[in-house]
């Protein structure tokens, strides 16, 4: 058996891999329109090129070749959090963001995801981020924000 591995990587300088990491973002994300009702989610439409040129720092999760997560952030906020749909229920999410918290050196760490997006909002929750307030982005589209104060 191949364990998960999470590794630091730069899809800006390889488009094979911003190409597989926007494959899993495009599913995750499906799944999240699914969940809350609504596919404005302003990733789920991203190019290859917008991924690349995103200013923030990359984790994949990964069993040999292939990439089953991705995450990201800049400074004091988690930008994404994906897991492909196959490999949900792993342990994958939950790692991702124990690695981009080991990285992030901010006291206060932000994430938002949709309000409606239950398991997002409990993996967030059990890792000790408390929700600060539900804000509508887009008239009907709905956030949750939650900080986490270390």
């Amino acid at each position: 058996m191949v364990a998960i591995e999470i590794v630091r990587v730069e899809p800006s300088a390889d488009q094979a891999l911003a190409e597989l990491i926007l494959a899993v973002q495009k599913g995750s994300y499906a799944v999240e329109a699914g969940l809350i009702g609504d596919d404005r989610i302003p990733v789920l439409h991203e190019s290859v090129d917008d991924l690349s040129a995103a200013q923030v720092h990359w984790l994949v999760a990964r069993e040999g070749d292939e990439i089953l997560g991705a995450a990201a952030w800049s400074n004091s906020e988690i930008d994404r959090l994906v897991v492909s749909p196959h490999a949900h229920r792993r342990g994958i999410g939950r790692a991702l963001v124990d690695a981009m918290l080991e990285s992030i050196v901010a006291r206060r760490v932000h994430v938002a995801t949709g309000r409606d997006n239950s398991p997002a909002r409990r993996l967030y929750e059990s890792v000790g981020f408390v929700h600060t307030e539900d804000r509508q982005v887009l008239p009907g589209l709905w956030l949750a924000r939650y900080e986490l104060v270390r």
